[in-house]
């Protein structure tokens, strides 16, 4: 068996098929998600790969849970030598309905559920002096969206904070990476009722995560017809790039 890969939000969606994805390359994942049941179904169907799954339930809200379930994987299992966070919420919000305390609660799941386990995810390795941590962004985080000010802010905020951990982490023998994709096959995305450019089905989003990890890229985002739209807008002046935002996205509504 290969390094241990942890991975939370692992439950349903891209962090589901991704720990799959590990275990067909012959790697020990432990599954980290709320729902124990879920996690049991998805490490029988691990059964029969190179690698397997294991279930850690657990809310990566709680710091107390995440770290014991860190210590527990490490204890029975081995260091942990890649860590995807990728718990997060979406919940599409639209002016008219703006709730302050639908975006705290994104928030408190989508930043403070990577800022928490992060903690003693990052005493463990700069004291071994090796790893590597992808938390999960969105090509939303890249420059705001309608419908997304309360997910594309949380997203955007993972981004700034890998950017600068990369490089203190980096004298340290810790690699931070961040995790980008754009509109995948999962649960969340379904909540949108508008037409969604490049949309990955969630098997082919899982092989492109785990190939940019396993290269150890600092930025592993897909499609890449979408990242390179993405990234013009984020570059082009306010004044070309919100006017081409409101028309491409003219019409969309929340479900």
């Amino acid at each position: 068996m290969s390094a241990i890969v942890w991975i939370t939000g692992a439950s349903s969606g891209l962090g589901r098929q991704a720990a799959l994805e590990f275990a067909r390359r012959g790697y020990r994942v432990a599954a980290t998600a709320r729902s124990e049941d879920r996690l049991q179904e998805l490490a029988a169907e691990a059964d029969g790969l190179l690698g397997d799954i294991t279930a850690w339930p657990g809310d990566v809200t709680d710091e107390a849970r995440m770290t014991a379930v860190i210590e527990a994987v490490e204890r029975d299992l081995g260091p942990i030598g890649i860590a995807i966070l990728n718990a997060g919420i979406y919940r599409p919000m639209t002016v008219d309905d703006f709730d302050p305390e639908a975006l705290a609660q994104t928030f408190e799941v989508n930043v403070m559920g990577v800022a928490r386990p992060l903690r003693p995810l990052l005493a463990r390795m700069t004291a071994r002096g090796a790893g590597r941590i992808y938390p999960t962004a969105s090509l939303s985080g890249y420059i705001g969206l309608p419908m997304a000010s309360a997910y594309g802010m949380s997203k955007a905020g993972l981004i700034n904070m890998a950017e600068a951990l990369h490089t203190e982490l980096k004298p340290k023998g810790v690699h931070f990476g961040i995790i980008v994709p754009g509109f995948v096959e999962t649960p969340l995305s379904a909540k949108n009722d508008f037409p969604m450019p490049f949309l990955m089905p969630v098997d082919k989003a899982a092989r492109a995560l785990a190939d940019g990890v396993l290269d150890g890229r600092f930025e592993v985002a897909f499609p890449l017809p979408f990242v390179l739209i993405m990234k013009a807008l984020r570059c082009l002046p306010y004044g070309l790039a919100l006017p081409l935002i409101r028309r491409a996205t003219r019409g969309r509504r929340q479900a």
